[in-house]
């Protein structure tokens, strides 16, 4: 297989360690109107997803109706609490500028946010003009819906098939995956849990790293065999 056409990152909780921050934010919120649930519960069964989709998936299987206005409430808390708190995940700088083939993120957050993370913590030249926000695509639709998988790899001219992934949740691997992409699991960030790794691996990631500098030793071999083969 030939080098791959486009390297695709996800942002929350693989570039930086911003999952762990959101999901107490949203726990607090969540905790106080009436539905417990802890930060690390969040982490494994919503992670990737908007606050939006988590509260629709929540009241699909409990009696409490939330209000509308917690959407912008946690918003507001997050974008202030990873104003103090960001971090970028450790060696993730060296292994991204190692990384010779074209690259860009494709993330669930707000452009805003993320140009806002990776300027914090000194990773916007390393994607400057070359960020996608599922929000903000002509759909809209969120992952796990592949819409800015596809987008990303249109507007850079990226053959799918010959795109790899890095993601840390399991709504972001199916995505990737309906897209048509081959995906390396992540599981770096402070909010993984035990079994994080096999979940990413049973929802079609073809191998998981913990650490950034295996990423490209890993790109290296995925990359001399097709998954077609």
């Amino acid at each position: 297989m030939p080098a791959p056409d486009l390297v695709i990152f996800d942002c929350d909780g693989v570039l930086v360690d911003s999952e762990i921050i959101a999901a107490r934010v949203e726990a607090d919120l969540l905790t106080s109107a009436g539905y417990d649930i802890s930060a690390e519960e969040i982490s494994e069964a919503y992670a990737g997803l908007t606050f939006k989709d988590i509260l629709i998936k929540i009241e699909e299987k409990s009696t409490i109706p939330f209000q509308v206005s917690m959407i912008d409430e946690a918003e507001g808390l997050i974008d202030r609490r990873l104003k103090r708190e960001i971090r970028a995940i450790e060696g993730v700088h060296q292994a991204v500028a190692a990384v010779t083939e074209p690259r860009c993120i494709c993330s669930n957050s707000r452009t805003e946010r993320i140009e806002l993370m990776l300027e914090r913590t000194r990773l916007l030249p390393l994607f400057a003009g070359r960020i996608f926000s599922a929000l903000e695509t002509a759909t809209g639709k969120p992952k796990p819906a592949p819409d800015v998988f596809l987008h990303a790899a249109e507007t850079l001219g990226a053959d799918p098939a010959n795109t790899f992934v890095i993601e840390d949740s399991v709504h972001g691997v199916q995505g990737a995956r309906a897209a048509g992409m081959r995906v390396i699991g992540f599981t770096g960030a402070a909010h993984t849990y035990p079994g994080h790794a096999d979940m990413l691996t049973e929802a079609g990631a073809e191998t998981v790293i913990r650490r950034w500098a295996d990423l490209n030793g890993v790109l290296a071999a995925l990359s001399e065999w097709s998954v077609d083969a």
